[in-house]
């Protein structure tokens, strides 16, 4: 179901995800691989506040990128409200007006195939107002949450893995909200 020959495997991922103040939100997407990577083989697929039937995406391939969206080896492609702040704005690369308010769910995904590379959430019914990360209770909402620099991959559907239960384990340091000096 895609023109693309050879996919990265989990070396696309978030890196940083921010649910800000008014419409200071964004995804930001980390380039791991050893080479260029062209963004229209992916999506973002989502849930809003939990999944509607608690298995399956609301809005799978919710977001795509165009054609040549490229992201360098070892750098990110961002996401982010349209109405967002100046200096979210200066590094945005792509806009979707309906980034998350902490409880819905979003997947790095490849187009066709559905196949997750990373997600923050679970797949599943309402988690009230936010994920916990890293001991953090509602860690993913009013907060920036950014991925350790000892992560190389993405944790394909594995959320519980990625945001941990302390500090230690998680894969993520949580900020407090509109923290975007990452």
């Amino acid at each position: 179901g895609s023109c693309f020959y050879e996919w990265p495997d989990n070396n696309l991922f978030f890196s940083e995800a921010a649910e800000g103040s008014s419409n200071n939100k964004y995804l930001e997407i980390y380039n791991a691989t050893d080479g260029d990577v062209d963004m229209s083989g992916y999506s973002l697929s989502s849930c809003s506040n939990g999944c509607d039937d608690g298995a399956s995406w609301d809005y799978p391939d919710n977001v795509t990128f165009d054609a040549g969206s490229i992201v360098a080896t070892g750098d990110v492609f961002v996401v982010c409200h349209g109405s967002a702040d100046e200096f979210i704005l200066a590094e945005c690369d792509a806009t979707f007006t309906y980034l998350s308010n902490g409880d819905d769910v979003f997947a790095l995904t490849q187009v066709g195939s559905g196949t997750v590379l990373d997600i923050i959430g679970v797949i599943g019914d309402d988690p009230g107002s936010g994920w916990e990360v890293a001991g953090v209770s509602n860690g993913t909402k009013d907060h920036t949450i950014v991925r350790k620099s000892s992560v190389t991959e993405g944790a394909g559907y594995d959320w519980a893995t990625s945001a941990g239960t302390n500090a230690d384990d998680s894969q993520w340091e949580v900020y407090d909200q509109n923290t975007w000096d990452y």
